[in-house]
């Protein structure tokens, strides 16, 4: 990939090592992720044997710039919505043991341009309550429950 991973002491950067802290596993649930940076960071915890799960909106997924093709062809499982609305929530899962949320797009522009929040949360009371929004959504969005025909 011709996009190193971030140097130094950016936000960034302080991002890409809490997720490359992940050991067992990573879950996402993201809006958009267009940043390549990000990406290549969860493509080397996926290969490095991290279980890692994706779920983001149907609609924001194919566009232009976006990272979620690459990530899926990479073999990383990756689910989306299948309905009207937007699956507008931004947050990552490391380990189950720590929640990282905030106002921010995995984006180039949200990252380099915007003003944005991250919290980094290591209280298992959070980290539970996401978690379990996570597991509802991936049942949810599991293709065997796709309905193609009304």
């Amino acid at each position: 990939c011709p996009c190193p991973l971030p140097s130094g002491d950016t936000a960034l950067s302080r991002l890409v090592r809490r997720l490359l802290s992940a050991r067992r596993s990573l879950d996402l649930c993201l809006f958009s992720f267009s940043c390549p940076q990000l990406a290549r960071a969860v493509q080397l915890l996926h290969r490095r044997g991290v279980r890692v799960r994706l779920v983001t909106d149907s609609q924001y997924m194919g566009l232009c710039g976006s990272q979620i093709g690459r990530l899926r062809h990479a073999g990383i499982q990756v689910r989306h919505d299948q309905h009207s609305g937007y699956m507008h929530h931004k947050f990552a899962i490391v380990d189950q043991r720590m929640l990282i949320t905030g106002s921010l797009n995995w984006t180039t522009q949200a990252v380099q341009s915007n003003r944005e929040n991250v919290l980094v949360v290591e209280d298992a009371e959070y980290v539970k309550a996401f978690l379990e929004e996570f597991e509802r959504i991936w049942e949810e969005y599991n293709p065997a429950n796709y309905s193609f025909f009304p």
